[in-house]
């Protein structure tokens, strides 16, 4: 019984001792991966949490959009740029408000909205935002900035409606070999499309197709 004993003591020796020298060590290892549990989780429910309140804001955007309610688009759109402005509703909200502002005839706020998309929305969104300012900016004849809103690096799927839009531009000006030339860009970015695309796709690139091609022919520049 004494030997256990002593063995005993000598176990508890060994632990106290290693216990002296690695346990803050590990007491740092273990507290700091449970920070990072917790804040993963915390994170994520944050996110949850963040997407579950934009969606909300965004659907009060939605009804007074179809209530042609513009004080209430303004403030919805406001909230979700200001407190939601990581999320996919943010844009969606000023893509959404900017036309109906548009349609409402203001245009000032249109262009706030559409240029908040452009600098800080993502993909398909921001390309689909550098689309309509550019057209409103066209309508404004602000062509130089209309034109340099389209220049650069774009989705492969807006390249023919870019070259489309710049068209419009030179043809607004009066270039019309420009125009021509970005129409015939347009026409062959729609013929590569045209080889993958089915159903209602292939369908819209078609009518899109005969609008530029019209739009080309109706310059008398010749093909």
């Amino acid at each position: 019984m004494a030997a256990y004993d002593l063995e005993e003591q000598e176990q508890l020796a060994e632990i106290q001792a290693w216990w002296k020298q690695y346990g803050n060590l590990l007491m740092n290892v273990l507290t700091a991966a449970a920070l990072t549990v917790l804040a993963w989780q915390g994170w994520n429910w944050y996110q949850r949490n963040q997407s579950a309140q934009a969606s909300q804001v965004y659907h009060v955007l939605s009804v007074a959009v179809q209530d042609n309610d513009s004080q209430r688009i303004k403030a919805a759109s406001g909230e979700l740029l200001e407190k939601f402005s990581g999320s996919t509703y943010a844009s969606l909200g000023a893509l959404s408000a900017s036309k109906a502002m548009i349609d409402a005839g203001d245009a000032k706020t249109a262009r706030v909205q559409l240029q908040w998309v452009v600098d800080k929305g993502k993909d398909e969104l921001r390309e689909l935002a550098r689309l309509r300012l550019a057209t409103l900016l066209l309508y404004e004849k602000a062509y130089d900035e209309a034109l340099k809103l389209l220049d650069g690096k774009v989705d492969p799927a807006f390249e023919a409606r870019f070259a489309d839009s710049r068209g419009d531009i030179f043809a607004a000006q009066g270039k019309k070999p420009e125009a021509a030339t970005a129409y015939k860009s347009a026409l062959d970015k729609l013929a590569e499309s045209k080889k993958n695309a089915q159903g209602w796709q292939a369908q819209s690139s078609a009518v899109f197709h005969e609008i530029v091609q019209m739009k080309l022919d109706a310059l008398g520049v010749g093909k």
